[in-house]
């Protein structure tokens, strides 16, 4: 388990800035993660990669020349926000436009495809492009919908050789987009991880059992078989490899491929050796050349004792790109000259933060019946703030089920801190949109991952109907909702019945409309539609989710409830509490 921490809610920010206080020939912190301390020519493409924290030496650790010039850092398990991607990828970019590199995670895709949007609104020429090697999460047909695990170094790595090569930008997604459909993996744990604070594991194995097809965010493995040997090991991860080759590999025999045995946190070095021993064998029995294999920890999952076999099928260009020097703080490769410190953009001390004066915050103008709104909005976000805190164990509890168990903890984080920016923005005489603006802002970038990207959306949705100037009635606000319904659909891509807060959002935003037509009051409005949102909630039990890390583990998730829509259910009868106690 994860004993050395402080606050459990600090463990990422704290884990960051002393990562860059041991790394400073490597890299500078920016807000929201890290970029490269030394000069990048000018021109060349800025390659971001990104993810949740708890994953050492991915992502921050694989910032330096040969790999990647910044990496945007989430809290634990939780992607960064797209706040964070942006300021990342505006501190790296060099002017030769921004190619933003992470796993195919929900939250991962939510943030930084909303990144890449305000970076090209900045006038940066920006892609995306999301790693999906995990075999074991979907099948061939459905490629796209896979996980990204350990594939990530091999996929980031060509893509950012490219790009030390001068090569423009949409040349270096095509690498990238080659090396992703070239590469396969797949992992087996035999414990789960345990997140700081936290007094039990995200999932268990039996005694003498091992999990199938893991990923690398305390999701538990698809399958369950008996303990293996190391031997034994290594058969499974090399043939399950070799049952998929690419489109254009026939055959194994004569390929080339780059092989990464992974450590996800507490499978020792000399064990993985000794699995290792056995994957160069058959993999030499199949007639693969073996091409600078790498064995060791590259894509952690805190304390998990698990690991996982990569494949990266070669032709001469990915191998050239794969030989290629790299000088990180924990991957190394080959030899650069000296490297030449960036010094027009030192790092800001700690002591240089805490001498600033800040800027005074200024809040857009509002008319009275507005700011009065305003604090109906905060009593609102306060029974929020106090029903998702009181909650926080069991929504971990149900997401745990069939995803990573973060979402009672993503929640805590958000909706803390949207009450605090709301509070904030009230006080300086904001109207209820700025306030509800201020917090969707908040709560995106304090909780990352899918819940922040969609909250955010909520809040913002709701702040920009309600607007600063006229007192909101209740047709207002249902229009609020329903727009938020419709911005969280297009922005998460989930419809009703695939099992996601979807499932409730709908049903309620549809009541409270009906309910506002009859010309019924907020809060008798909001009553009815509460109760439609919790049988909502409880009818996701019997769904089989269709999207999101639970769908790989869709089985094991019947008969419990959606976790998003379970904490939407709980949200909408707190607020209509704030609604009585404000009428």
């Amino acid at each position: 388990m994860t004993r050395l921490f402080n606050d459990p809610a600090a463990f990422a920010d704290e884990a960051l800035e002393g990562f860059t206080a041991a790394h400073r020939r490597w890299v500078r912190p920016v807000t929201g993660g890290v970029v490269r301390a030394t000069t990048t020519p000018a021109g060349q493409v800025a390659v971001v990669i990104g993810g949740g924290s708890g994953h050492y030496p991915a992502f921050s650790g694989l910032v330096g020349r040969g790999l990647a010039h910044g990496a945007a850092v989430g809290n634990v398990f939780a992607s960064p926000s797209a706040r964070q991607i942006h300021s990342v990828a505006t501190a790296a970019h060099a002017g030769g436009g921004v190619l933003l590199m992470y796993g195919n995670y929900a939250g991962d895709v939510l943030h930084f495809g909303q990144a890449a949007e305000r970076l090209a609104a900045d006038g940066v020429d920006t892609r995306t492009f999301a790693v999906a090697d995990d075999i074991s999460s979907a099948g061939p047909e459905e490629s796209a919908n896979r996980r990204g695990i350990a594939g990530d170094l091999p996929v980031f790595k060509a893509a950012a050789a490219a790009a030390e090569q001068g090569l423009p930008l949409a040349e270096v997604l095509r690498v990238a987009e080659r090396a992703g459909a070239r590469t396969r993996s797949f992992g087996i744990a035999f414990s789960g991880c345990t997140l700081p604070g936290a007094d039990h594991p995200l999932f268990t194995v039996p005694e003498a059992r091992m999990a199938v097809g893991l990923g690398i965010h305390g999701e538990p493995g698809i399958g369950e078989e008996a303990l293996p040997t190391a031997d034994e090991a290594a058969r499974l991860l090399v043939e399950t490899l070799l049952e998929e080759l690419p489109e254009d590999v026939a055959d194994p025999a004569g390929q080339r491929a780059a092989v990464i045995l992974n450590g996800l946190g507490s499978v020792k070095y000399e064990e993985l050796f000794v699995v290792y021993r056995k994957v160069a064998a058959l993999l030499g029995d199949a007639g693969v050349e073996i091409v600078d294999p790498e064995v060791g920890e590259l894509v952690t999952s805190f304390d998990m004792a698990g690991i996982s076999l990569t494949l990266t099928w070669l032709d001469d260009r990915l191998e050239e790109l794969w030989r290629a020097p790299a000088d990180t703080p924990a991957y190394r490769k080959g030899a650069l000259d000296a490297a030449e410190p960036d010094r027009d953009r030192a790092p800001v001390t700690a002591a240089a933060q805490d001498t600033a004066v800040p800027a005074a915050p200024v809040v857009p103008a509002a008319s009275d019946a507005s700011r009065r709104a305003a604090a109906t909005v905060l009593a609102a976000l306060d029974a929020v703030s106090r029903v998702v805190d009181a909650h926080a164990d069991e929504l971990g509890r149900i997401d745990a089920v069939a995803g990573d168990g973060d979402h009672g903890i993503g929640m805590r984080r958000g909706s803390t801190a949207a009450h605090r920016a709301a509070h904030d923005a009230h006080g300086l005489g904001a109207g209820a949109g700025t306030v509800l603006t201020r917090a969707a802002d908040a709560w995106a970038d304090k909780a990352g991952g899918t819940s922040g990207a969609l909250w955010g959306t909520i809040l913002r949705s709701l702040g920009t109907a309600l607007g600063d100037r006229d007192a909101p009635d209740a047709a207002r606000v249902a229009e609020g909702v329903t727009e938020a319904s419709a911005a969280v659909r297009r922005l998460g891509g989930a419809q009703v019945g695939d099992k996601t807060m979807v499932d409730v959002l709908v049903p309620f935003a549809d009541a409270l409309a009906a309910a506002t037509a009859e010309d019924l009051p907020l809060a008798e409005a909001w009553d009815r539609a509460a109760t439609t949102a919790a049988a909502a909630a409880v009818g996701t039990a019997d769904l089989l989710p269709r999207r999101g890390r639970a769908r790989p583990h869709a089985e094991k998730s019947l008969g419990t409830p959606d976790a998003g829509a379970h904490s939407l259910a709980l949200i909408t009868r707190a607020v209509h509490g704030a609604l009585l106690d404000h009428h």
